[in-house]
């Protein structure tokens, strides 16, 4: 595994934690059970990517490497742990202070998976596909969640946030254009950035 490989897998898997972070958030507000909490951290973190993978033709490599389904299993585990033995920190300012945490974290994790939803399209071969790039990079992107709000019971999140998806497309439009120029590595970091920044702007001006 070369420099650029590392950089990917840990941008991944950082993503992977996030997501499965406010997949577990929103299984603990529905009140789910310890199952419940992981199920919906495990798909909130790999679902997107599952279904993208299908729609390449690829067996999904959440089920042939299960690196992220672990990762994404105990991040949910942990967190509802931890929620568990100390409830206070449900409420208050640590509540508050909690809340702003997971936003970051769900802003990272879209960010991290736009790109690499878009990456996954460019190497199936598909680099000339601009349409289908930003699709699968949305896709990746968002469809986590929505998986998450569905099985919660919950109204999508894209649906009622719809700057949610905007700023998803956004950042792999960014990837396509700045691929061509400057590769992956720049267009990763670049084009996740720059989703995370519009999410957080447009939470706060919310």
């Amino acid at each position: 595994m070369d420099i650029q490989e590392i950089i990917i897998f840990i941008a991944e898997l950082i993503g992977t934690v996030a997501f499965s972070a406010s997949g577990a958030m929103v299984g603990i507000n529905r009140k789910m059970d310890i199952f419940g909490v992981c199920v919906l951290g495990v798909f909130t973190a790999v679902g997107g990517g599952m279904v993208r993978d299908i729609i390449l033709g690829n067996v999904p490599n959440a089920l042939t490497d299960p690196t992220y389904v672990i990762a994404a299993f105990l991040t949910a585990l942990i967190i509802f742990t931890a929620l568990f033995i100390k409830k206070e920190l449900l409420h208050g300012k640590l509540r508050a202070a909690y809340d702003s945490m997971m936003l970051v974290m769900d802003a990272l994790g879209l960010g991290i998976f736009t790109a690499v939803g878009v990456l996954t399209g460019i190497r199936a071969g598909y680099v000339e596909n601009t349409f289908l790039l930003v699709f699968l990079g949305t896709l990746t992107g968002v469809g986590g969640g929505l998986m998450r709000d569905i099985m919660a019971g919950v109204p999508p999140y894209i649906f009622v946030k719809h700057i949610y998806a905007l700023a998803s497309i956004a950042g792999a439009c960014a990837f396509c254009l700045i691929y061509r120029f400057f590769g992956e590595i720049a267009a990763l970091i670049v084009s996740s950035t720059l989703v995370f920044v519009i999410r957080l702007l447009a939470e706060n001006q919310s």
